[in-house]
């Protein structure tokens, strides 16, 4: 069974997903219209989330399952070993992900992660540090990175 809820954050809202007892969505914007049900596990990702937001969470302990195609999922389980306070390139996660020099593809794949923020996409940047593309915008992105001390450049 799915179950929904929004949560405002400090660059708008996001729509946080359950699925079966693991958080299956984290986007940008209020999405669908929220069931009401703040189940024990959307309670605690918004816990969590809030914690991080002020600065006080560096790490996540929520079961997550993404969705999609087996090369995205192994970009998303490399990127979920990108730690806190750190970027990597598009290259770097390619080859992290077992292939190098697919990071037009890794790109696609990053875009495309159902779980933003807990699977760390705003942790990639271009190779030159460069602020890249975000599917919550680059105020979120740039707030994220700071949020974090991750150097970046525009």
């Amino acid at each position: 069974m799915e179950h929904s809820v929004w949560m405002e954050t400090p660059f708008g809202t996001v729509t946080l997903t359950e699925t079966d007892g693991f958080l299956t969505g984290l986007d940008f914007g209020a999405h669908g219209v929220p069931d009401g049900a703040a189940t024990p596990l959307l309670t605690e990702a918004m816990r969590q989330l809030g914690e991080y937001f002020a600065g006080e969470r560096k790490a996540f302990d929520l079961p997550l399952k993404p969705s999609g195609p087996a090369f995205r999922m192994r970009v998303l389980e490399a990127l979920q070993q990108v730690p806190y306070g750190t970027a990597v390139s598009y290259g770097t996660l390619a080859a992290m992900a077992g292939s190098p020099g697919a990071a037009r593809a890794v790109g696609q794949a990053v875009h495309n992660n159902p779980i933003a923020i807990a699977i760390p996409c705003h942790r990639v940047l271009g190779a030159s540090g460069k602020l890249t593309g975000f599917g919550g915008g680059l105020p979120a992105k740039r707030f994220l990175l700071e949020l974090e001390g991750i150097p970046y450049r525009e």
